[in-house]
């Protein structure tokens, strides 16, 4: 296995419902050349538990690196019990099952609160949600967070707000995935934001490196092909250069444009 994969996100690579997505995420990377491949466990936008049959989390055994992304739906930032309590719930659930099938990581969005909230109130809930989990020995697998786009009460959209969320969170061993074109919408200068995250966080674990269709501090999360958007190419190549880290694509495009993009980033890193 590669100790800095080449990723591709294949969306709903396994569902609930109905099993194997397009032969299941290891067909769907090999299709593109990938070393690395991103998936969810069931509906990005359900709440329900993910289940796996063991002939099904067998297709899940190979070379290639596995990472979860945690329904979108999640926010164990919020200070809403309705959302925050079964947040916690699924996020634990899909942490199981992550683990059980051998990913090395759990991506989760950082959340936010509501304009009339204290921010600090989610960076506390994150806090809980760790030290709850601690109490039963912790995550069975790392958990990373991802900075967000936009959002003014967001958990990860600023450095100043990721700072005061890795204070409260960074002792129970908390992960960190860049995303550019958030970074991009948000306003962070990609020239430096490697050394920034790390003096903030510590750590890049992960890397999902994304051109935007917007311009810089547009706060629209709206991604594009890795060498046709607003960011230069060469701008997003030298954040993947200075992250070492394995590297996940979420752009738009079919298996040959991943494949081509998985080409031209393997050549840029050699």
């Amino acid at each position: 296995m590669a100790a800095h994969p080449i990723g591709v996100h294949v969306g709903p690579g396994l569902t609930q419902d109905g099993g194997m997505d397009g032969g299941g995420p290891l067909t769907r990377a090999a299709e593109m050349d990938a070393d690395g491949v991103q998936f969810f466990l069931g509906d990005p936008q359900g709440w329900k538990a993910p289940k796996l049959s063991p002939e099904e989390q067998a297709l899940l055994a190979g070379d290639t690196a596995l990472f979860v992304h945690a329904p979108y739906v999640l926010n164990v930032a919020s200070t809403n019990n309705r959302i925050r309590i079964p947040s916690r719930k699924t996020l634990t659930q899909h942490a199981q099952l992550a683990a059980a099938v051998g990913a090395r990581g759990m991506v989760v969005h950082g959340g936010h609160v509501l304009g009339t909230d204290d921010p600090a109130a989610g960076v506390d809930n994150w806090r809980k949600t760790f030290a709850r989990q601690a109490e039963d020995g912790g995550f069975p697998l790392p958990l990373l967070i991802e900075n967000t786009a936009g959002g003014g009460n967001a958990m990860a959209r600023d450095l100043d707000a990721l700072a005061r969320l890795w204070e409260a969170v960074g002792g129970f061993g908390a992960g960190f995935v860049l995303d550019t074109c958030h970074a991009w919408a948000a306003g962070w200068d990609l020239a430096t934001a490697v050394d920034d995250v790390r003096a903030t966080t510590g750590r890049i674990d992960l890397v999902h490196l994304n051109n935007s269709r917007d311009p810089r501090g547009s706060s629209r999360d709206r991604h594009a092909p890795l060498a046709d958007g607003e960011i230069p190419v060469e701008l997003l190549l030298e954040v993947a250069r200075a992250a070492d880290a394995p590297v996940v694509l979420e752009t738009p495009g079919d298996a040959a444009d991943h494949a081509g993009e998985v080409a031209l980033l393997r050549s840029a890193l050699s």
